[in-house]
């Protein structure tokens, strides 16, 4: 017998009451274990999608399932699975940080005795076990991003969404969320869903991507799948000292020059960036750094959802 998924989505659908349809027919199979991506433009329907599956709002046609449980027929069970950190910040502001997870601990049967070394792990996991007896409203806004996560995990779900979870957090804080997150995922078989506007994210951690538009599942497939639909790419040369004459490349696409120290290439697939290496050092030109302009998912995406092109994609 195949394994149970862990969120399972049969044609979801969401018209609200002026009017507007929000989701049409949605159909989404997340495995378990995954660290999967759901993306999609500003009004795609993606907190349409996540507030459904919190019980937030009710769908008008559709059923969602996790771990097989119909949340719609048993709630309350469905929901023990389930641990989501929503965009917003939705604590109590007065309440101190454990107290926090304690309480949240509560509403899922969890007694004070146990969820208080639950609580200890994660704050000490998350680098908020010295701001325990701190009000939440004295937290940092990175600090009150981790505290909705530790709050989301204290009753250990199978499976997490992640809503924007590093909207507004540096660099350094990012990284060290990833890194736990990607623990969880591993070490406890968390499955995850996450949306993020920072796609370079999507790209690094999830295997499996979903991309909503205008409330339709546009994209379901392999991270590598798709990345490997990607012909084009513009890589950024930062050369070591100033450039005296306009540049000249054969076998590129394109070629532009921003400024005096760096130079932009262009490469359609079957176009060789050794050669650009090659053509650079014949020229005397010495390569200081080199990055990609965009991160390929971002280029991918911005082909996906820009209406004047229509170009398809394949799932």
């Amino acid at each position: 017998m195949s394994e149970v998924p862990a969120l399972s989505i049969q044609n979801l659908s969401k018209t609200y009451s002026n009017g507007f349809s929000a989701l049409n027919d949605v159909s989404l199979t997340v495995p378990q274990g995954g660290f999967f991506a759901l993306l999609g433009p500003n009004g795609a329907g993606k907190s349409t999608m996540i507030g459904i599956i919190s019980s937030l709002f009710k769908p008008t046609t559709g059923s969602v399932h996790i771990f097989g449980t119909d949340l719609l027929a048993d709630p309350s069970k469905a929901k023990q699975f389930l641990g989501v950190v929503p965009q917003e910040f939705n604590f109590n502001q007065f309440e101190k940080v454990e107290d926090i997870l304690i309480t949240q601990a509560g509403y899922f049967g969890i007694a004070a005795k146990e969820a208080k070394p639950r609580a200890e792990k994660l704050l000490k996991a998350l680098g908020l076990w010295d701001k325990r007896d701190s009000k939440s409203r004295e937290l940092s806004g990175g600090m009150k991003r981790r505290l909705m996560i530790a709050r989301a995990l204290i009753h250990k779900p199978r499976l997490l969404i992640l809503d924007e979870p590093t909207a507004g957090v540096d660099i350094e804080l990012r990284r060290s969320m990833w890194e736990f997150m990607q623990q969880i995922n591993i070490e406890e078989n968390t499955t995850i869903i996450l949306t993020t506007h920072y796609l370079e994210e999507a790209e690094q951690l999830c295997k499996r991507i979903a991309i909503l538009d205008h409330g339709e599942i546009r994209i379901n497939t392999e991270m590598k799948d798709l990345l490997a639909q990607l012909s084009v790419e513009t890589f950024v040369f930062d050369v070591a000292t100033p450039l005296t004459h306009q540049i000249v490349l054969t076998g590129v696409t394109d070629v532009e020059q921003p400024d005096d120290l760096t130079i932009e290439v262009t490469l359609t697939e079957g176009e060789s960036l050794n050669g650009v290496f090659n053509q650079l050092s014949e020229q005397g030109i010495t390569v200081a750094s080199m990055r990609n302009k965009s991160n390929r998912l971002e280029e991918l995406f911005m082909r996906l959802v820009d209406k004047s092109l229509h170009e398809p994609l394949s799932s």
